[in-house]
């Protein structure tokens, strides 16, 4: 099987898991909820799906040794799931920052 094809179904099986972490990203906090903060939370989460892509053909790359066939899909998932709750975890301090900057933040504009 070409790496490319493993990549794809590792990702689209991790989909429903990135669905959910990122979907809480978004949800907290409720307040405030305009068209920027949409957009930033878009662009957040399109970095970590574009990461963790990035990270899981790696792992499938580097995860050769003494594990067996399913050595480098585990080391590809881990390091995918791993570099997306990375970037989730360095931009909601950002975004909190960010949040608390804008003017008006306080109206929910």
């Amino acid at each position: 099987m070409n790496a490319f094809f493993e990549t794809g179904l590792s990702f689209i099986l991790f989909l429903p898991t990135f669905a959910i972490v990122g979907a809480i990203y978004c949800a907290w906090p409720r307040a405030p909820r305009g068209a920027m903060r949409w957009l930033a939370d878009l662009a957040v989460l399109a970095l970590a799906a574009a990461a963790s892509i990035v990270a899981m053909r790696w792992g499938f790359d580097a995860g050769t040794g003494r594990g067996g066939h399913l050595w480098p899909q585990i080391v590809a998932t881990l390091l995918a799931y791993g570099v997306f709750l990375a970037v989730l975890t360095l931009a909601w301090p950002l975004r909190a920052r960010w949040l608390r900057r804008r003017p008006g933040a306080e109206s929910g504009s």
